[in-house]
């Protein structure tokens, strides 16, 4: 792979231990807090608090059959500057897990999504996955809309909301739930 900053085309890597903190503050940034409304990802009219922490971020990076994925582009300085990440981790059999999803506001509309997302259907195909599942809010309709034209379509399964776990944010409203998506790879 010949590096971002010399070809000037965005690439994809796998994370290591010493991209976690700006995992955490480009995943935070996308999704929470006044910041992220630079975007139109943002949750900040669902949810307050954190989206990420370092150990979850951490914990993805270490997992067997599990893979955090970042984009990089040409920065300021010269060297490679993330500006999205994904994590895809094997599930049951034949499908893989997306999630960890998250581009920089700035550099929201700009293709960055849908290239990581690509990349992430790539490795989970070379798993010998033939399906790719991702949990979205329900009341996220411009983000279901998004993955819906590049592929997913409800399962018609839903989970719950965890309410009163605040490592997922705390909600704004008391209606929350995850739709289940899934894509054929």
């Amino acid at each position: 792979m010949i590096p971002a900053a010399v070809s000037g085309v965005p690439t994809v890597r796998v994370a290591g231990p010493g991209d976690v903190e700006a995992v955490v503050a480009l995943v935070e940034s996308a999704y929470r807090g006044e910041a992220s409304r630079a975007g139109w990802t943002t949750e900040a009219d669902l949810l307050d608090g954190q989206r990420t922490d370092a150990a979850e971020v951490a914990a993805a990076i270490a997992a067997e059959h599990s893979e955090v994925l970042l984009l990089e582009v040409p920065g300021a300085a010269g060297g490679p500057e993330t500006v999205g990440c994904c994590h895809v981790e094997l599930g049951e059999p034949g499908l893989a897990w997306f999630g960890l999803f998250a581009v920089r506001p700035a550099g929201q509309g700009a293709g960055h999504g849908s290239k990581l997302l690509a990349e992430a259907g790539r490795l989970a195909a070379t798993w010998g996955c033939v399906e790719l599942r991702l949990l979205v809010i329900r009341q996220r309709r411009d983000l279901i809309d998004w993955y819906r034209r590049r592929g997913f379509g409800p399962t018609g399964e839903t989970k719950p909301f965890p309410y009163g776990d605040e490592h997922f944010g705390r909600p704004r409203r008391d209606d929350l739930e995850f739709v289940v998506l899934a894509a054929p790879l």
